[in-house]
């Protein structure tokens, strides 16, 4: 009768392989010891719903209830770190640590889950960057993280892609292991505010695909090259365009020389995002068509100014308009720049 209650147990995630628990439980005092430590991964593993209301700082969300959950796992997690897990009340994160200690993890749960950490008087944070939601024609989401500055984070459909991963500007940091590991990452240009090496090997699995352009991809030493006016298929359903990004005005030319760098046109289930990268309103812009969303730079000598940006999202006429590298540019005038345009201009975190 024991041995069928602990194997009952092991069914259900609780213990490993009809055998003794192989994860160790602490309390809340014990477990933000624990996550403290740079070798250490902190995994929630509540619905995403229940994570955006409230979860520990630098957290990184994989629901266990999902059907993918262990081959999202085995994906972004690194078995050389301790998993330190939670859930709500400490069941689902057992039941978690069981199937990852038996797939080779080293894993901690945290008894009484967020409740006990509440109870204690212990920080929770809401989402770390804002989100906006798109839906595609066929009903999926898109979700769109603003991270920082050139630093954009994508979702769709259970994959993940990363524009510009950079994990330090001055006293801004992203902490990318928090974060799942990418399928697909972008990179427009080799300035070290677009281009980070450390980076992209931190989110980079097995079968990432990793798309730079030419000069990023013989820094780097791998990944594919693109030029401008390329294409690429990325996998069913999502292509990738590359478009030239570059300087006009005399006297700006040598940070972005026409033909060295890219922008990028993402199309994802029909929907398309312009990635504009670090450019100026170049003539190109007229035959960027049908966007959804765009991303403009608006850091003025680097990129463009207000009324640059203003005049490009005239050309482009893009659905949604996100300013991005923007620096210590004043973007809040946008919006009533282009009221009578049509275009949803929306200000994020990307200074």
């Amino acid at each position: 009768m024991k041995k069928y209650i602990t194997c009952l147990l092991a069914t259900l995630g609780l213990t490993s392989a009809c055998g003794q628990q192989q994860f160790e439980s602490v309390d809340v005092q014990k477990f933000s010891e624990i996550i403290e430590s740079p070798d250490v991964i902190l995994l929630d593993v509540r619905t995403s719903e229940e994570f955006a209301e409230g979860h520990l700082e630098g957290a990184l969300n994989i629901d266990q209830g999902k059907s993918d959950f262990m081959q999202q796992a085995k994906s972004t997690l690194d078995t050389s770190k301790t998993i330190a897990v939670y859930c709500r009340s400490g069941r689902r994160s057992a039941n978690a640590c069981g199937r990852l200690t038996d797939e080779g993890f080293k894993c901690v749960n945290l008894n009484g889950g967020i409740m006990a950490w509440k109870s204690a008087k212990m920080p929770v944070t809401t989402d770390d960057y804002e989100i906006d939601v798109f839906k595609t024609a066929s009903g999926k989401a898109i979700k769109i993280h603003a991270l920082m500055h050139a630093c954009i984070r994508l979702e769709f459909d259970g994959k993940e892609f990363e524009i510009d991963p950079v994990s330090a500007l001055g006293n801004r940091k992203i902490n990318y292991q928090t974060m799942p590991k990418a399928d697909y990452i972008l990179v427009t240009h080799e300035h070290q505010d677009h281009f980070d090496a450390n980076a992209i090997k931190m989110l980079t699995k097995n079968d990432t695909k990793l798309v730079l352009n030419k000069r990023c991809a013989d820094l780097y030493g791998s990944g594919t090259a693109m030029m401008n006016g390329e294409s690429l298929k990325l996998a069913e359903g999502i292509e990738i365009e590359a478009v030239p990004a570059y300087n006009t005005t005399e006297g700006r030319q040598q940070f972005h020389p026409k033909g060295r760098d890219n922008g990028y046109i993402l199309t994802i289930g029909g929907f398309r995002i312009y990635i504009a990268g670090d450019t100026e309103d170049i003539p190109e812009m007229q035959q960027v068509e049908n966007i959804d969303i765009a991303f403009m730079p608006c850091n003025q000598p680097y990129t463009m100014t207000v009324n640059q940006l203003v005049k490009a999202a005239k050309t482009v006429k893009p659905k949604v308009l996100f300013p991005y590298h923007y620096g210590q540019t004043d973007v809040k005038q946008i919006p009533a720049l282009l009221k009578d345009e049509g275009i949803d201009v929306r200000i994020r975190h990307y200074e």
